[in-house]
Formats: C-alpha cells, structure tokens, sequence
C-alpha cells in the first residue's frame, strides 16, 4: 500500500515522501494518528499544491527579512548611558537597551534575537549582529556617549 508522509518517520523517510508500507501498518497506524494519507492522486495533487504554497510563503518572508536588514544595516544606534571617568560606564549597554532603541524607531525587534559579542561597558563604538530570520543576518553598528 502506498501512502503519503504527513510527518517525518525515521524509520520510513520525511514529510511529502511517498512510501510503500504494509496494508496493516498504514491502516492500523499510519492513517489513525494522521501520520500518512493513502497515495491517490487527489492526495498527491494537494500535497504538491501545499508545497507551492509553504514555497512561496518561504520566499516572501525572506524578502522581508532581508529588506528589514538592509534597513536596520543603515541605521547608527547612538545610546546614552551614564559613564564615569576614562568613559566607564555605570552597568552595561544590554540588548534590551538596543531593542528598546529599535522599537522607538519604528522597528519591533525581539531582544533575543539581538547577539552582543562581549558586554558593553565603555564609551565607543560596537557592532551587534541581529538574527532576522534562519537564511538573514544584520549587523548593527551601536555608538555609545556618555550621558
């Protein structure tokens, strides 16, 4: 019997595979836990229609991504942050602080996705990269001043 992944099965291959399985294993198993759908060509016309439609949904989000790095590529962060003497700072400069930069320029970026190579403690000029999406990096370039 032939049958259509709808999950990744180890032992048997990944999701959109079409397999050849036991009538047993795939009426007993398979098909109850919705891990496979049987291979008609209705079911494979569907799948190939989903497929086009993840494709797709792939590519604009990537489009997005990397138009958003290459705005926030031009962007120059310039923080304030109360130093001491010899540009010392009192704490550090955290990706909170960049995110909440961010998000008053208009960009709704979450902190954790914001990667600082070492703390920021003095006076200078850094660069932070910023994970957008699996396939898009940004790098930031942070200026900070003393207050």
């Amino acid at each position: 019997m032939k049958v259509i992944l709808n999950e990744n099965i180890e032992t048997l291959g990944h999701i959109g595979d079409i397999v050849k399985v036991a009538p047993g294993y795939a009426r007993n198993y398979l098909l109850p836990k919705k891990l496979a759908v049987l291979a008609t060509e209705g079911n494979a016309k569907a799948l190939e229609h989903t497929k086009r439609q993840m494709a797709y949904k792939k590519n604009k989000a990537l489009d997005t991504a990397k138009n958003l790095g290459a705005k926030l590529e031009a962007l120059s962060i310039v923080l304030s942050h109360k130093a001491g003497e010899e540009g010392k700072l009192f704490g550090a400069v955290t990706n909170m602080d960049i995110a909440a930069y961010l998000k008053a320029n208009g960009f709704d970026i979450d902190r954790k996705s914001i990667v600082l190579a070492d703390a920021i403690k003095h006076t200078g000029e850094y660069s932070a990269s910023l994970k957008i999406h699996p396939e898009v990096t940004a790098t930031l370039k942070i200026t900070v001043t003393a207050a």
